[in-house]
């Protein structure tokens, strides 16, 4: 049995929840898909609690961007958050994160944050047009990936290879402001997961911690539960 942990986003009560319910489900193992820190109001404390797991990681592109914001759109939300995490984090723990692997194999499952051919670009909900060449070269029955915030189960039109994104731990953005994550149970069935939490803290907190108009945006995303 494994847990998925994707997009905690530095939203450290959503994480201790998250944590909390999947140790209570017999959870021991973990898998943590990237974008662990970023726009958050708890970004060391966050990193912390991960460290703590009989956990693989892998990276996404939070962490890419927070060790090369020249990579990252030239946008004030983004770079904003770039710099207060940086600073928070310091520079030997974002070089850290930065040098996690892209994707981790284990039997019939690929983990990855966006897709296998890039950390920014994934799958939705429906099928979109690219959906064959992100798929590209994947020979696993079933693909783990986060990075939209929105969690679902479906099969790829092409191939057949199983879609799985576990939704946001920290910020959903399906409007539904509940803790999302996922367990692989072993016999393979995946069950999607959803836990209140006191997010309007959340989305305080930030605003409380940091400066700058990007805390307003990152704020109402967490209220809202949407982009």
């Amino acid at each position: 049995m494994r847990a998925l942990i994707y997009d905690v986003h530095g939203n450290l009560p959503a994480l201790d929840t998250v944590l909390d319910d999947a140790r209570d489900q017999g959870v021991r193992r973990f898998l943590l898909g990237g974008d662990y820190a970023l726009f958050g109001g708890w970004p060391e404390e966050t990193i912390e609690r991960l460290r703590e797991l009989n956990a693989t990681w892998i990276r996404g592109n939070g962490e890419r961007w927070t060790a090369a914001p020249g990579e990252a759109p030239d946008d004030p939300v983004v770079q904003g958050a770039i710099a207060a995490c940086a600073e928070a984090l310091g520079p030997q723990m974002v070089q850290w994160l930065a040098g996690a692997p892209e994707e981790h194999c284990d039997g019939d499952t690929r983990f990855v944050h966006g897709s296998p051919v890039s950390d920014v670009r994934s799958f939705l909900p429906t099928p979109a047009d690219d959906e064959p060449e992100l798929l590209d070269g994947v020979a696993e029955a079933r693909l783990v990936f986060g990075h939209t915030h929105l969690p679902f189960r479906r099969f790829a039109m092409s191939g057949g290879i199983e879609l799985v994104n576990p939704g946001s731990v920290g910020m959903p953005f399906d409007t539904d402001p509940r803790a999302a994550y996922a367990i692989i149970h072993d016999d393979r069935a995946v069950e999607h997961r959803r836990l209140p939490y006191d997010h309007e803290a959340s989305a305080a907190r930030v605003r409380e911690r940091f400066d700058g108009q990007w805390t307003e945006t990152v704020s109402r995303r967490i209220m809202e539960a949407s982009f």
